[in-house]
This record gives structure tokens, C-alpha cells and sequence, in this order.
């Protein structure tokens, strides 16, 4: 028995050898995906110094504007600005460059994905304040300026001839305006951006199946409808200054919140366009594949959230 017990050892001993062998062969031949790391970068600082201009200038230029003074405001704020663009260019230029010479795996790609993600998050939240402030004005500050609730007093005597309603035409000081109606520039704004969101999906698709002529069409369509929504939205707001309407920033609650929510969404509509713009250089230049075409991918999603936004923001701000 001592016999055969020994060469059973001996057998497992040779064949658990043998395994690891195996294993360790196969280890040394497994190709791993590799990383990107980036060298250091003087891009960050750039922006910070840039950032740090645009706020001392713009406060300076406030100041300056109240007092009716002139200073350096103006300017160091436009530098600021200029920085900021140089900067923007640079460093995309860098991860473009990075990108295009095959230096980003799957995984960072994943990577851009989720940075993706929550950056639309963050905006979503964004206005979402905004819309917040709007329906905590219309359902609880107006009326209880009309004395709704416990407050019949305090209307009584602060604000005796006040009539709460919405929108808010005239306030407790005094102010009239009017209010802008969904038809007319509105209207046609949110056929402008609901076409353009099913024109790049359409250029999101020719992408993805190589058809670069239908690609730059459909994408150039997009880029024009949203060119011609900031032109209508120009147009509407030089309406809204008009004598006739009246319908200032300063016109009470109704002229803020109707002027700050069109104005940042505006002000995303553009950001959206620059961005397919862009796309669309690098497309004439060779750029993307149907595998390989995340930068479009997140320039399509972030014009379908401005659409999503819009439609939401003309049912309550300009409908309801």
C-alpha cells in the first residue's frame, strides 16, 4: 500500500505541475487591453486663470455699468472669454488627436460615456431648478400675494387692489406687460426643433450604417434648423421689447422667469449647434467610423435634451 500510495502522489504531484505550466503559458500569451494615460497637462490651469478673469471682469463690469464709471471690467471679462475658447480648442484638439492615432480602449471609451451621462444629468438638474421656481411662483407666491390661504390679511393690506392670476400682467407695484402667446414664433420654434431632432437621428443612422453623403446632409439640415430657431427666438425677443408688448426682464415675476428659462435654453441651443458644427468639420475631414463615432454620438444625445426641453418649456411657460 505504501507503494501505491506513492505513486498516486507522484502522479498528482506531476499533474498539478503540469496544470500550472499550462496556466502560466497561457497568462504569458493573454493579451491585456491597455489604458490611456495622458501626460500632464497645462490645459486645467489655463482654465482656472481663465475662469478667475471671467468673474473678477464681469463683476468690475457691472460695478462699472451701475456706476456709469469706466475700468478694466469690460476687458479683462472679454480675455477671459477668449481664454476660455482657446483653451476648449486646444484640448479637444489633444483628445481628438489621441483618439484618432487609436490610443483609447473600450474601457475609455466607457469612460466618455458616463462623463457623458452625468454631464446631462447635471443639466437636467439645472433646469429643473429653474422649472422649480416656476411652478413654486404659480402655485404658491402669486396666490398668496392674492391673500389665498392664511394670508387674506396681509393682501388686504399690503396689496388691496392685487388679483392674483397667471400669467402675472400687472403686479402689486404697478408694472403691466403682456404675455406671449404660443402661436406665431413660438409655434414655429418647436416644429424647427422637433424636425431637427429627427433629422439627426436620421444623420445618426447614416453613420452608423457608412452612408458619409447622407451623413452630411442630414446633419447640415440639422445644423440650419437650429440656426434658424436662434434667428426666430432673436425675433422674438426684439417683439417682446417692442412698444407693443412691453414684455421686459424687469416686467415682474412673469418677464424673469419667461426670460430666464427661454434665454438659458437658448443659450444651450447654441452650445448644441457649435457642437454639431464641429461635427460636421470632422466629418468632412475623414473623422468617425460606424464603430468608432462616440464625440457624434454624445453631440446627438445633447441636442435631443435641448428638444426635450424645449417641448416641456413651451407647454408650461407659453401654454399653461
Amino acid at each position: 500500500m505504501t507503494l501505491v500510495t506513492k505513486k498516486i502522489h507522484k502522479a498528482l504531484y506531476h499533474a498539478w505541475h503540469g496544470y500550472q505550466n499550462r496556466e502560466a503559458a497561457k497568462m504569458t500569451t493573454k493579451e491585456y487591453e491597455s489604458y490611456y494615460v495622458p501626460a500632464q497637462s497645462h490645459w486645467p490651469i489655463i482654465g482656472a486663470v481663465a475662469l478667475f478673469m471671467i468673474a473678477v471682469g464681469a463683476a468690475n463690469y457691472v460695478t462699472e455699468i451701475k456706476n456709469e464709471t469706466s475700468g478694466y471690467g469690460g476687458y479683462l471679462l472679454l480675455a477671459g472669454i477668449a481664454l476660455v475658447i482657446y483653451m476648449l480648442v486646444g484640448w479637444f484638439n489633444n483628445v481628438i488627436n489621441e483618439s484618432m492615432t487609436g490610443k483609447y480602449s473600450h474601457q475609455m471609451d466607457h469612460s466618455f460615456r458616463q462623463g457623458m451621462s452625468w454631464f446631462i444629468f447635471s443639466e437636467v438638474m439645472f433646469f429643473a431648478a429653474f422649472f422649480g421656481a416656476l411652478l413654486y411662483v404659480r402655485t404658491f407666491a402669486v396666490p398668496w400675494l392674492g391673500g389665498a390661504g392664511n394670508n387674506v390679511e396681509t393682501g388686504a393690506v399690503l396689496w388691496p387692489e392685487f388679483t392674483a392670476s397667471w400669467p402675472l400682467l400687472k403686479t402689486p407695484d404697478g408694472t403691466e406687460t403682456t404675455s406671449m402667446g404660443w402661436y406665431g414664433l413660438p409655434l414655429i420654434n418647436t416644429v424647427l426643433l422637433l424636425t431637427s431632432s429627427i433629422t439627426a437621428h436620421f444623420a445618426h443612422i447614416a453613420l452608423e450604417q457608412d452612408k458619409r453623403a447622407h451623413l452630411k446632409v442630414w446633419l447640415g439640415l440639422t445644423i440650419c434648423l437650429g440656426i434658424a430657431f436662434l434667428f426666430f427666438q432673436v425675433l422674438e425677443y426684439s417683439h417682446g421689447y417692442s412698444d407693443e408688448m412691453q414684455l421686459y426682464l424687469t416686467s415682474g415675476i412673469y418677464g424673469n422667469t419667461f426670460y430666464m428659462l427661454t434665454g438659458f435654453h437658448g443659450m444651450h441651443v447654441t452650445l448644441g449647434c457649435i457642437m454639431l458644427i464641429v461635427m460636421f468639420f470632422r466629418i468632412l475631414k475623414g473623422h468617425f467610423t460606424p464603430e468608432n463615432h462616440f464625440a457624434f454620438q454624445a453631440a446627438s444625445w445633447y441636442w435631443h435634451f435641448v428638444d426635450v426641453v424645449w417641448v416641456i418649456l413651451f407647454v408650461f411657460v407659453y401654454i399653461l
